[in-house]
């Protein structure tokens, strides 16, 4: 599923950006593969993006920690590694599709809302969409679509 997803958005994002997919352990291709494929296929900057729901030890820490030790490797290619999906309004209208449940209030992409229940900021761990540094970067993906 990995690969068709990874497919997918190479189809969506076009052939001017690399999309490769890895693995943290027990398949192939590896993250330090993977890396290493991209860097050698041109790229100069790389972003990791841990395919998982939510944050959590291998997003947090361990995949950061690998894609450093095999970013060393290549100092001439920038890299960084992304928060896991975390809440995202995207993924609730998935949920909702998935279930057959139609949408009454469909929520705008530009809208950082907390959805804890006691508000408390930050409650969905580094891919909180209210977390400063999300809510910046959503402010400003909003502004550059303007």
């Amino acid at each position: 599923m990995l690969e068709c997803m990874a497919n997918l958005l190479q189809s969506m994002v076009g052939s001017s950006t690399l999309v490769r997919y890895a693995h943290m352990e027990l398949a192939e291709p590896s993250i330090a593969q993977a890396f290493a494929d991209c860097a050698r296929d041109g790229a100069t900057d790389v972003v990791a993006f841990p395919y998982m729901l939510s944050p959590g030890k291998h997003s947090t820490r361990d995949i950061p920690r690998m894609v450093a030790e095999v970013a060393r490797e290549f100092p001439h290619v920038e890299y960084r590694v992304t928060a896991a999906f975390g809440m995202h309004e995207k993924l609730a209208e998935i949920v909702a599709e998935r279930a057959g449940v139609p949408l009454v209030s469909p929520i705008d992409g530009g809208v950082a809302r907390c959805w804890n229940p006691t508000g408390a900021v930050g409650a969905c761990g580094d891919a909180c969409v209210c977390s400063p540094a999300s809510a910046v970067s959503r402010t400003e993906r909003s502004a550059a679509r303007s």
